[in-house]
């Protein structure tokens, strides 16, 4: 998918429109600054390196935070309309976790996390229109993140830091000291970190299917061959492609190799 200049300024307006509306002072300011500082970069950045996981073209990755930011308030209204207790955090926590759940998928101050791929057999046949800059040091999303908004002033509360950390669930086996506990005084005490994911899982799936579903059909880089098209490949009923099966009797005929035994084998049927 490509975005056009016009789509890429739109989605930015959209986005500083969020943190107008939702992050309340002294903050705000402090988060306009960053993102005013590295507006350039965010704006333009993939929300992946590689077209089989999401939004890995130009101004991907604030499409992808937008749409996590509105499925995470519809999200909210559900658990809401539910009966969740929605008392355990705000809309403000959940508005700023979304804007910044994957924030350290821009790298550092000084180098971007994704660079163009420079490997054309990467490019063509994995599907990697960018890959990882070396220049920038090792660090989880979460974690980079967290640190890029502590290191500009920008407070986080700890329903925030928690919602951001786990915002992979448990894809991310460092996440199940927070969501894999059985005791319930180890468990979140709020339901934020469970709506930030099932936003971001949410948006993830949708642009993966609006990428390879093209006219209700699975289309793949390889030949562009449809599910459609090969699923009888997978299905159990299927015998077109199959040898055709043999009777007990036939398989034991087979295996004896004597017609004596023909007659035997008929007064069984």
């Amino acid at each position: 998918m490509k975005l056009t200049a016009e789509q890429i300024q739109e989605n930015w307006t959209e986005l500083m429109g969020y943190i107008n509306e939702y992050i309340s002072e002294p903050r705000k300011e402090k988060l306009l600054e960053f993102y005013t500082q590295y507006s350039e970069r965010l704006m333009l950045m993939p929300a992946a390196h590689k077209r089989e996981y999401h939004n890995a073209f130009p101004g991907g990755y604030v499409e992808h935070v937008l749409r996590v930011i509105r499925c995470s308030l519809r999200q909210a209204e559900l658990w809401q309309s539910e009966g969740a207790n929605m008392s355990t955090f705000t809309t403000e926590e959940l508005v700023f976790s979304a804007l910044n759940h994957d924030l350290g998928k821009m790298g550092d101050e000084e180098n971007e996390s994704y660079i163009p791929q420079t490997d054309q057999w990467r490019k063509d046949k994995l599907g990697e229109d960018y890959m990882f800059n070396n220049q920038v040091a090792f660090a989880s999303v979460p974690d980079r993140g967290l640190f890029l908004l502590q290191s500009h002033g920008i407070p986080y509360t700890f329903n925030e830091m928690v919602a951001i950390q786990t915002h992979d669930g448990l894809y991310d086996e460092a996440n199940k000291k927070y969501l894999l506990n059985f005791m319930p005084e180890q468990k979140p005490r709020t339901s934020l970190p469970y709506i930030l994911h099932q936003a971001d899982l949410m948006a993830a799936r949708i642009e993966f299917e609006r990428e390879y579903c093209v006219d209700e059909k699975w289309e793949f880089e390889k030949g562009k061959k449809s599910v459609e098209n090969k699923k009888n490949s997978f299905t159990l009923n299927n015998t077109s492609n199959k040898k055709k099966e043999l009777s007990t009797k036939d398989k034991a005929l087979k295996s004896v190799g004597n017609s004596k035994f023909q007659n035997f084998f008929d007064k069984l049927d």
